[in-house]
């Protein structure tokens, strides 16, 4: 299937899940990432969920990365520019929604994204060959390029991979792992 195919398929399945199974979800998403070798790392950047989306509640994953007491970085969004900046998350972090309803520090310390090593990343749909499917703006691309190349890309996902994601192209960055309900994908 296309890009805009899955895009449209995976909004409709997302919109049919309930807040408790959203919950429930990405509590076992939390848990397989428990399973993954990805603990020894310092800069971890996580993406905070637009419950409006449905999106995996990253919250659990947040609890876990500050029990490990890791650096947490969180993005702000250029829509002029189409990048992401990084900032720490601290206890004094003032976090407000965007006009596109997503979570974004007001300002803060900032991180070079190439300090990066773990980027937990939101998405739609995802293939066998880990191909990705998010919102079809680009963010992640372009701020994926401004990462070190062996930063672990790691996707959350609702739903299992497809078989393939038709319309790839050479811009498009590859998963390392994508973790689901039931289980983890390594590509």
């Amino acid at each position: 299937m296309s890009k805009l195919e899955l895009r449209k398929k995976y909004k409709i399945l997302r919109n049919t899940l309930t807040l408790n199974q959203v919950e429930d979800f990405s509590m076992d998403i939390a848990n397989q990432l428990l399973k993954l070798p990805i603990w020894d790392f310092s800069f971890y950047h996580i993406f905070l969920s637009i419950s409006e989306h449905k999106e995996v509640n990253t919250d659990y994953i947040l609890n876990i990365l500050s029990g490990k007491d890791k650096n947490i970085l969180i993005s702000k969004s250029d829509f002029k520019t189409g990048e992401m900046l990084s900032f720490l998350l601290t206890d004094n972090t003032i976090i407000k929604k965007n006009s596109y309803n997503i979570p974004e520090p007001v300002a803060g310390i900032e991180i070079a994204n190439n300090k990066i090593e773990v980027v937990f990343i939101p998405l739609l749909a995802f293939d066998i060959l880990g191909h990705r499917v998010g919102y079809g703006k680009g963010f992640y691309d372009r701020f994926l390029t401004q990462c070190q190349p062996d930063t672990l890309k790691i996707g959350l996902s609702f739903f299992e991979a497809e078989p393939e994601i038709t319309d790839v192209y050479d811009g498009d960055i590859k998963l390392d792992y994508c973790v689901t309900p039931k289980g983890i994908f390594q590509f």
